[in-house]
């Protein structure tokens, strides 16, 4: 029984990650550099919008305009974080209830690994491109769901 806890316990950990870099824009961060001095914004790029922050900690966000103009890195994490979350949603109450469910582990480490690796700095003059937090916190939430998934497993005896 302390087992099936302990794996619930991850997989809700993992699955509040989730819901965690669905929201934020912090997937890829940008600061623009002139004459090796970086200015007073940074940019971040997130899966629902884009968010200039400004030196006085002024931020400001726009949402994307259309579906259909996005990269499809971006429309593919989209739907995979989507699909993640929603998958988890009926995985944990249904482990909660005590049936098997191992599925809604993997998606969730497939999106960021996905738009990780499709992730390619665009060539702005002047601009430094990193990963953002939430690709790590995606990271971590996705290790999370697969042993929670696992330690789930290894009690029901999958």
């Amino acid at each position: 029984m302390q087992t099936q806890i302990v794996g619930i316990i991850l997989s809700v950990i993992g699955f509040l990650g989730t819901i965690v870099i669905c929201a934020l824009p912090m997937w890829k961060m940008s600061a623009f550099i002139a004459a090796n001095i970086v200015t007073a914004q940074v940019f971040w790029e997130g899966i629902w919008m884009n968010c200039v922050i400004q030196s006085t900690g002024h931020a400001q966000c726009k949402a994307y305009d259309s579906l259909l103009a996005l990269p499809r890195s971006l429309q593919a994490a989209r739907g995979l974080v989507c699909a993640s979350i929603g998958v988890s949603v009926v995985a944990i109450g249904l482990t909660v209830v005590g049936a098997k469910s191992f599925v809604h582990h993997t998606c969730e480490l497939v999106s960021t690994h996905h738009y990780n690796w499709i992730l390619r700095p665009h060539d702005h003059r002047g601009a430094q491109r990193e990963l953002g937090a939430c690709i790590y916190v995606g990271w971590a939430s996705g290790a999370l769901l697969v042993i929670g998934g696992g330690v789930l497993c290894s009690t029901y005896g999958c």
